[in-house]
């Protein structure tokens, strides 16, 4: 039997032993805005609590996973504890969605840049579509990753890789992200085909024990999580004040090539 939960931006469906979170952003390619953020925290916190629920599917309404952090926040005015407010609401989703005892899957159509790739980062497993892109994109607007964008490229890749992708910023196609080893699936097949093998594969396994070995990996490095978020926080905060990033954004927003002078 099926449970259906709902918010403005997020849906949540629970069909036995699996969840299925669906940011609900269309309009909005998905992007991630402080109501979003803290209703998928929300969601995840009530997951956390259910013994039913094995296994977390998050994936994105309409075009797209999601495009990133919502512009409109990164345009505002935001007082220095507003700012740090927001980053510890990212946080915390970041941190329940890593550490939460079940097994998770990002399933990535269209889009997952930015603070949306960092999302897809932090679960288990990533499946993307082959027409998906994918980009740590912070750079373009003169700002560096957050959501533990740092922790998790690293985890993957390495630290010299992870330093030099975030630097270039370029968005990447599905295959390209699965040969680096940013994500873990590119299906040839149906697409809603693929995430249910996965599912039914996982749900045939003594899943426990999937998820203990996930609970004590995430425990060895969650210090080093919340160090990178921390440094994130302020990282961020010295990047909106810089003339690059206010050149980034307003090179967006007239889309055009923005011209950095490294201040």
């Amino acid at each position: 039997m099926a449970i259906e939960f709902s918010t403005n931006t997020v849906k949540l469906s629970i069909n036995g032993r699996v969840a299925v979170l669906e940011l609900n952003r269309p309009e909005a390619l998905n992007a991630l805005d402080v109501e979003m953020i803290k209703g998928i925290t929300m969601n995840l916190k009530e997951i956390c609590k259910s013994d039913e629920v094995d296994i977390v599917v998050i994936k994105g309404a309409g075009r797209a996973f999601s495009a990133g952090g919502d512009i409109k926040t990164m345009l505002s005015n935001t007082n220095e504890s507003d700012f740090y407010h927001v980053m510890d609401d990212i946080h915390d989703m970041i941190v329940t969605l890593y550490s939460m005892p079940k097994v998770t899957i990002s399933a990535i159509t269209g889009a997952a840049a930015g603070l949306g790739f960092s999302l897809a980062l932090a679960t288990d497993y990533i499946i993307a579509e082959p027409s998906s892109k994918i980009a740590m994109n912070f750079i373009g607007i003169g700002l560096i990753p957050d959501g533990g964008g740092h922790f998790f490229m690293e985890e993957r890749l390495g630290e010299t890789k992870a330093k030099q992708l975030i630097w270039e910023g370029k968005t990447l196609s599905a295959n390209e992200a699965l040969t680096l080893g940013l994500i873990d699936e590119v299906p040839a097949g149906d697409f809603a085909e693929a995430i249910e093998g996965k599912l039914q594969e996982w749900l045939n396994k003594p899943v426990q024990a999937m998820i203990k070995t996930k609970k004590i990996l995430a425990e060895k490095n969650r210090p080093n999580l919340l160090k990178i978020l921390e440094l994130e926080k302020y990282g961020q905060f010295k990047m909106r004040q810089t003339e690059d990033h206010q050149e980034g954004i307003n090179a967006f927003l007239e889309k055009r090539k923005p011209q950095f002078k490294g201040k």
